[in-house]
């Protein structure tokens, strides 16, 4: 995450920052206000030792401690936490005029916690809604709004229940990224030797592949048990036929449940920082992919949208992410019906009637007879 934070520190956040709290202002604290502040840092040092900052020192004179500190802690010694605004390498951009003009340095965590806050919601609201879009007016087949257990106004409550459960997703999920902020993670950004070379980055996909789908799977179990189901994993249950939209329309915990094993693999194992970025977008297209209803592959080995769709119809099946690996091992593999891969079968009425059949049956032993959810649409589609 230190790439994202020095791209948009060089461009955006350094200048805020400084407007918003410039570096004169030490000046006016105390100097029990200074120490605190450094321990923030991440460093070892308080606020005076770190930036060699004193009461009533003028802006200049600031600014020139600040740098001249700066450069004597910025080579880490073999084997030192690599920490972000400290002693951690910059890999794109050169410091700036704005870097240290403000009294939240980049590597202050009350900055980095709200900055994060900041980028994460945005970023999750802009991905959820452009991919989710994207995947409904190209590649969503609208016929669904006619099957019997399509929801009264679907679309709105799935966007809803994503939109206000993403922000407490990122809340709970950015504490994994203070971590690596502060030199603890396996995640490294030199390509050499030492770190395995090219080769290393191209396995780490597979491997990074396999220990998250193996995670997820028996999460989302868990996710399954009555208790817990209850409680955390029936809002994403109530979409029983899904629209792209579902796709992130979580009970947050659920939601960051879910998320765990993709920030526990660079806690545990080496991993590219630029394929961690890249692996973590990659999921969430997946996530949305999944909940389409377009059904491309029939392969015996990818988890696809055809497995993801058994898994809401029939709830006790098919909780693998990526794979159905851990499915056929578990028992809980359900092989998609023919019908889903038929253009016109799987819209026929015929095969709606039997879905809901068994979809009611399982549904009655999991949540009991009642029915929660309010069937219907606004509008009929021809099935054509």
């Amino acid at each position: 995450m230190d790439i994202a934070l020095e791209i948009l520190d060089t461009f955006v956040f350094d200048k805020v920052y400084a407007k918003l709290l410039p570096i004169s202002l030490v000046q006016h604290l105390p100097d029990g206000y200074l120490k605190t502040l450094g321990h923030l840092t991440g460093a070892n040092n308080t606020m005076e030792s770190l930036f060699g900052i004193a009461p009533n020192v003028d802006q200049a004179s600031t600014n020139h401690w600040l740098r001249t500190v700066n450069d004597s802690i910025a080579l880490a010694r073999p084997g030192e936490r690599l920490v972000y605004g400290v002693n951690a390498p910059l890999h794109f951009f050169d410091e700036t005029a704005y870097t240290y003009a403000s009294i939240l340095g980049r590597s202050n965590i009350i900055r980095q916690f709200t900055t994060l806050m900041i980028l994460m919601i945005l970023f999750g609201w802009g991905l959820y809604l452009s991919v989710a879009s994207f995947s409904y007016y190209f590649v969503f087949d609208k016929a669904i709004f006619n099957h019997p257990r399509y929801l009264k106004n679907q679309m709105s409550l799935e966007i809803h229940q994503a939109l206000t459960a993403i922000p407490t997703m990122v809340l709970l999920t950015v504490p994994w990224f203070l971590i690596e902020l502060r030199g603890y993670s396996k995640l490294y950004f030199d390509v050499n030797e030492s770190t395995g070379g090219w080769k290393a980055i191209i396995w780490q996909i597979p491997c990074f592949i396999m220990f998250t789908d193996c995670c997820i799977y028996f999460i989302h179990r868990w996710l399954h048990w009555p208790s817990v189901y209850k409680r955390l994993h029936k809002p994403h249950h109530k979409w029983i036929v899904c629209t792209p939209f579902a796709s992130h329309a979580f009970h947050p915990v659920d939601g960051y449940a879910q998320s765990l094993p993709y920030h526990l693999y660079g806690m545990l194992f080496p991993l590219h920082k630029v394929s961690y970025l890249i692996l973590f977008g990659l999921v969430n297209f997946w996530t949305v992919m999944i909940h389409d209803g377009e059904y491309l592959s029939r392969d015996p080995i990818v988890n696809g949208a055809a497995c993801h769709t058994v898994h809401h119809l029939y709830f006790n099946y098919n909780y693998g992410q990526f794979t159905t690996l851990w499915d056929r091992l578990g028992g809980s593999y359900r092989m998609p019906d023919k019908e889903l891969f038929d253009k016109n079968k799987k819209k026929d009425v015929k095969t709606w009637r039997s879905q809901v059949k068994q979809a009611d049956s399982i549904r009655e032993d999991l949540e009991g007879e009642e029915d929660f959810r309010e069937y219907g649409t606004e509008e009929k589609l021809k099935s054509t």
